[in-house]
């Protein structure tokens, strides 16, 4: 598999901090699905407080779940996150650099390859698509329910 290095841009967007582009959110940690009006200035505060402390969550951008998604998995110390756009024909991870050589180097140990999170409770994450920077992690996460959009302050790379 190949990937492409999408760099962070150092000059912060501007966006609307109200507006919710989500419209679907399975919240598999602490239960619940929500659709559109559900999904309140409350809890999308609670979404991202949550992040901090370690979550499952899918964002979908329709009602149904079952177009263009966010998915966010973290433990509280590693955080990934996986946009998943055009029907899966634009793929991209959330980029650790520190992890860079884990991009081409299938030789690696599994626990030497891998973050100890799991995309759905089940599918292991490679190190180079998990970050330790949560902070930065729950701002991309905003950003996303804001305005549909990968946040350009941090790093991703892209399945080709």
């Amino acid at each position: 598999m190949s990937y492409q290095i999408i760099p962070k841009k150092d000059t912060p967007p501007e966006y609307d901090s109200k507006s919710v582009k989500i419209k679907y959110a399975e919240y598999y940690s602490f239960g619940g699905l929500y659709r559109d009006e559900e999904i309140t200035e409350d809890v999308i505060a609670q979404m991202l407080c949550d992040i901090r402390e370690g979550v499952d969550l899918y964002l979908f951008l329709d009602s149904d779940g079952e177009e263009d998604f966010l998915e966010v998995v973290s433990d509280g110390e590693w955080l990934s996150l996986g946009y998943c756009f055009d029907g899966g024909e634009t793929i991209c991870y959330s980029y650790n650099p520190d992890y860079a050589e884990y991009l081409e180097n299938d030789d690696l140990l599994y626990r030497e390859r891998y973050a100890p999170i799991e995309s759905g409770g089940q599918s292991p994450i490679e190190k180079f698509t998990a970050i330790k920077d949560i902070k930065a992690g729950v701002r991309a996460v905003e950003y996303f329910i804001r305005t549909a959009q990968r946040d350009p302050r941090i790093d991703w790379v892209q399945q080709l």
